[in-house]
């Protein structure tokens, strides 16, 4: 995608965008655009708009701004993008000249209009050229483009990126991306200055991460873990670490999902995705800050070998967890991961992400992902964070009560707490394996990481690529010198 910016110019051909502005006038004809708002009584007004062309053959569409103080650019430029899906449309200026859009604004809506335009069409084959979606350049034209420009290229295009990236690999089909194949795809990323460092299972075993191996018993495909390194802040700071479940496929393993809509469980790597898109925005823009990704790549399948019900398996902290449930497998996964980024790189603060429960999707829809965190401080990052990136968390409780549904008579801990509450006791879970000195919190994104049928305008169907801009924005906030 071919993204620009301007202080002048006009659509010779494709479409346009015009916040309702004077500043215009020159760029198409005044007394034509006038008459057409007139005809489509247009008046400014949030939620007005309509359509036309112009003597140049393009495509204008005209937004009303309504209240200045709360119009939203990015999503105002996605809105027309997206309209553009499939109809072979190449080319898209968006006018925010004359209005008193910010270069940070213009920047925005120029990811807006490049979210919206993402499709996954990799495997269609017979798609006609008309139906493509072929938008391949986005022109922004505002009263500070090389400001803009600077705000793009060096935060929000990077940011992108990792969207993008975290989208791909959510939406590929799981004969594509398993762990040792997502494991490739990440080494890929070296080439952007990122450290790459990728355990197999005879690694793991040694380290005792018997947790995390136990998901894959059952699979024909080996597990991994992958640890990614930014240093991009002052030797021998601690880093901050990002921590992702990656179950590139899960069937529930013994404790098998019902059929129904089972393919979408491809994404049930989305905290992976998450975090590898994070390294790599944050790479692309060379943050000044030390940061650690670490994602644990599995495969839960049924098998002869598959780990059952009733198990008891011993986790890298030593702690004992009692199997009741097999499809309870992406804790299992990341109390190995979370215990390896605390003893290995005593990290400032940590966030893992995964698609954990069914119940965070019941709780909060797909609006917010839920925030777990015992760190008030953290919890007020995060916010600060999801508020400005436009990736939302919402604050769930953490508490002893909840605590105690996990108790075992067999084991340390159980892997479930029962119907009631079941992503809190999960969060509870996690907390066991953090230890009390690092700051910490769990992003479940199960609701927000795989979205179908969307109403926001720059998501595409299904992997969003959730939490990328949220961790980006959090590492720019509060990492970075």
């Amino acid at each position: 995608m071919n993204v620009s910016f301007s202080k002048s110019g006009a659509a010779k051909s494709g479409s346009a965008l015009v916040i309702s502005a004077s500043g215009v006038d020159h760029a198409y004809d005044g007394a034509v655009m006038k008459a057409a708002a007139k005809s489509a009584s247009f008046h400014g007004k949030a939620g007005d708009g309509f359509q036309t062309y112009v003597e140049t053959g393009a495509r204008v569409f005209m937004t009303g701004r309504g209240d200045k103080d709360i119009f939203d650019y990015e999503i105002a430029a996605a809105t027309v993008a997206k309209s553009l899906r499939g109809s072979g449309e190449t080319e898209l200026m968006i006018h925010l000249e004359g209005t008193d859009a910010t270069a940070d604004d213009a920047a925005r809506a120029a990811l807006g209009a490049r979210l919206a335009a993402y499709i996954w069409d990799k495997h269609k084959s017979k798609a006609t050229k008309s139906k493509k979606p072929a938008l391949q350049s986005i022109t922004v034209v505002s009263d500070d483009p090389s400001a803009a420009k600077d705000a793009y290229e060096n935060y929000y295009g990077p940011a992108g990126d990792g969207v993008v990236l975290a989208r791909d690999l959510v939406n590929a089909p799981p004969n594509e991306i398993y762990p040792v194949a997502y494991a490739e795809r990440i080494k890929g990323l070296a080439d952007l200055g990122l450290e790459i460092e990728v355990l197999g299972e005879a690694e793991m075993n040694k380290l005792g991460m018997h947790a995390l191996l136990g998901v894959g018993l059952g699979s024909e495909r080996d597990s991994q873990l992958v640890i990614m390194k930014w240093n991009g802040g002052k030797a021998g700071d601690a880093p901050a670490c990002l921590v992702g479940k990656g179950v590139t496929f899960d069937t529930g393993g013994i404790s098998l999902k019902p059929g129904a809509n089972m393919w979408d469980m491809k994404g049930d790597m989305g905290g992976s995705a998450a975090v590898v898109g994070t390294m790599c925005a944050l790479a692309t823009r060379k943050a000044k800050a030390n940061v650690v990704g670490i994602v644990g790549l599995v495969e839960n399948m049924p098998d002869g070998k598959a780990q059952l019900p009733g198990d008891i398996v011993v986790s890298m902290s030593g702690q004992t967890i009692e199997v009741q449930n097999t499809d309870a497998e992406g804790r299992l996964v990341l109390a190995d991961a979370l215990h390896y980024a605390v003893t290995k790189y005593k990290p400032a603060a940590m966030i893992d992400l995964a698609t954990l429960t069914g119940a965070i999707i019941v709780a909060l829809g797909s609006e917010y992902c839920g925030m777990f965190t015992p760190d008030d401080e953290l919890a007020k990052q995060l916010t600060a964070a999801g508020d400005t990136s436009t990736d939302l968390p919402w604050r769930l409780p953490l508490s002893d009560k909840y605590d105690k549904l996990l108790n075992s008579p067999n084991a340390d801990m159980k892997n479930i707490g029962g119907r009631a509450a079941g992503s809190i006791t999960a969060a509870q879970f996690l907390k066991r394996f953090v230890g009390k000195d690092t700051p910490w919190a769990h992003l479940d994104i199960a609701g927000t990481g795989m979205v179908n049928g969307s109403k926001d305008p720059r998501n595409p169907t299904f992997g969003t690529g959730f939490g990328v801009r949220l961790l980006n924005r959090w590492i720019a906030d509060n990492h970075e010198g």
